[in-house]
Parts: C-alpha cells; structure tokens; sequence
C-alpha cells in the first residue's frame, strides 16, 4: 500500500477526497469482500452453536415436500411413537401436526424442538404470507 500513487485533495485544509489508481480500487473492493465473507462466515459459526450442518437427505426431504417435522423426526431417528411419548403426547396428536391437520401448540412445538434439538422454526412450515 505504501507504493501507491494516492492523491489527497482538501478543502480548507482538511482531507475531503482521495483519488488512487483503478488498480489500487479494485485491490481495495477485493479485499472488502473478503473481510464481508469471512464475517458472514463467522456470523454462521457463531449461530450454529452445536456445529452442526444439516444433513442433505434431510434438506433435499423437506425441499421436496416431506412435512420438516416428520424429516426432522426421521433424521433424528425417533419413530412416530417414540417421538409422541418422549413429548408427552398421544402418536395420533402428533401425526395431525405432522401432516398439518392441526397446528399444535406452542407448548407442544417446544416440547419437540427441544427433544429433535432444533428450532420451533426448523419445524414450522412458513408460507409467505405469515412471515
């Protein structure tokens, strides 16, 4: 940096403009953007506590459909009825909030989050309108 052929302009004395190179610019947007994805990449870290990344048969089961609190369920490896137990909840009760017949409340929906070690909203799915 020190090599630059930086000019300063000023107004009454005080520095108001820089003017460098193209090269030099370029040089400095690149190394922005660098520094913006490493803190994103840091921000994901951070809140992703667990260090856990998401299985892809899990991803690819709730892009194609698959209810996520059923995907979650499986990934997790609890059957309906171990999950429903776990809960505190009948099997039928829980397999109405999976398939969306009923939408469980918010007590509930905890109650799994915390036993499948996710989100309430890695369970819900959002339509566009609610959000």
């Amino acid at each position: 940096m020190n090599d630059w052929n930086v000019q300063i302009i000023k107004k009454n004395g005080c520095p108001q403009y820089v003017v460098l190179p193209i090269e030099n610019y370029r040089e400095i947007i690149s190394l922005l953007d660098d520094t913006e994805d490493c803190s994103a990449i840091d921000r994901a870290l951070i809140e992703d506590k667990a260090g856990e990344t998401v299985p892809s048969e899990t991803v690819n089961a709730i892009l194609n459909g698959v209810p996520p609190l059923r995907a979650w369920r499986q990934c997790r490896g609890f059957t309906l009825e171990s999950l429903a137990e776990r809960v505190g909840v009948s099997k039928g009760y829980l397999s109405q909030i999976e398939n969306g017949r009923k939408p469980g409340t918010l007590g509930i929906l905890r109650r799994i989050s915390i036993v499948l070690s996710v989100t309430i909203d890695d369970l819900v799915e959002w339509n566009e309108e609610e959000a």
